[in-house]
């Protein structure tokens, strides 16, 4: 997979993206990320990228000319790719979205800030816009590190053990259950006697119904949602 990122704040991509896991499945050859300075398709000695927004109002609005020039040099005509545009006003961003973009070969994430970026890029470039959650952050970088974080993991040979991706929470709609490791006693709180006990099949179900319990409890959302698709598991 090739992912592309267009952004004004590169430096705060580099680190997060050459660290671990996804930093060694870039190792690997599982992905390739190509970090896009939206300045260098500015034309004028400030680079400047934002403006006033028309009809007023606060803050400033990223101009599409840096996008769409920044796009245009990618040349996705020779090698397509999915453009992601991270948007409060985007469709919710969960662990099937993930597994949807992870089937993909390239992605182009476009990173906004300010009050936002002008409306003709994502009408203009047919970009899709995926929200991580109901609040606010200071940058389209830090969504876009959420969505390819996921995404990346994802990927065959990204996870030491491949099993982990199948039982990670949200992998079959529900929280994972509880997780111990030694010491079996500390300070008091002891590991529950099952996971002690040898037996798989008992474990095999008390997991099972932790997680059902966890989540009717935290997440009764999930719960409801996995009702109406017909698994009662």
């Amino acid at each position: 997979m090739k992912i592309d990122i267009l952004t004004i704040l590169p430096e705060i991509l580099r680190g997060f993206l050459s660290a671990s896991i996804i930093g060694r499945a870039e190792e690997k050859g599982l992905v390739r990320f190509n970090i896009v300075n939206l300045r260098d398709f500015t034309h004028d000695r400030h680079r400047t990228t934002d403006d006033k927004p028309y009809g007023g109002g606060s803050g400033m609005v990223m101009k599409p000319e840096p996008f769409f020039e920044a796009v245009d040099s990618l040349e996705l005509k020779k090698n397509p790719g999915r453009l992601i545009l991270p948007s409060p006003a985007g469709r919710p961003f969960n662990q099937d979205a993930a597994k949807e973009l992870s089937l993909e070969k390239r992605l182009v994430f476009l990173c906004g800030h300010y009050e936002g970026i002008d409306a003709r890029v994502a009408q203009g470039l047919n970009a899709e816009e995926f929200s991580i959650g109901d609040y606010i952050v200071t940058g389209g970088e830090t969504a876009a590190l959420v969505m390819i974080d996921a995404v990346v993991r994802l990927l065959p040979g990204a996870l030491g053990d491949e099993k982990s991706a199948v039982y990670e929470s949200f992998s079959n709609g529900l929280l994972e259950e509880p997780q111990y490791t030694r010491p079996a006693g500390f300070r008091g709180l002891n590991v529950p006697e099952v996971l002690l006990s040898g037996n798989h099949e008992q474990v095999r179900r008390w997991k099972e119904e932790q997680s059902l319990m966890l989540t009717a409890k935290r997440r009764p959302d999930l719960v409801k949602k996995r009702q109406k698709k017909g698994d009662t598991k």
